[in-house]
C-alpha cells in the first residue's frame, strides 16, 4: 500500500477486506480479511499504475483502492469456485 507503514497497511487492509466482505455478502475471518484487503490493494494499485501511471495516496485513497481491489479479488475467487 503506497505511502503507508506496515502497521497502517494491516489496519487499512483489514478494514478494506471487511468492507468488501460485507459488500460482496461473504463471510471470512479476520486474517483472511486483512490478506484480501492488502492483496486487493496491491492488485488494484498495479492496475491503476498500468493504466494511469499513478495511484491514490493517503489512507483514505488506499482504503478505497483496497476495497475495490478486494471486491475484484473476491469476485474472481467466487467465479473460479463456481466453475470448478
Amino acid at each position: 500500500m503506497t505511502g503507508l507503514g506496515w502497521f497502517a497497511a494491516i489496519i487499512v487492509g483489514g478494514l478494506a477486506g471487511w468492507l468488501a466482505e460485507k459488500f460482496m455478502k461473504r463471510d471470512h475471518g479476520l486474517l483472511l480479511n486483512i490478506f484480501i484487503g492488502i492483496v486487493g490493494a496491491m492488485l488494484f494499485n498495479a492496475i491503476l499504475m498500468f493504466f494511469f501511471g499513478s495511484t491514490l495516496g493517503g489512507w483514505i485513497g488506499q482504503l478505497f483502492v483496497g476495497f475495490v481491489g478486494a471486491c475484484i479479488l473476491i469476485a474472481a475467487i467466487t467465479a473460479m469456485r463456481k466453475s470448478a
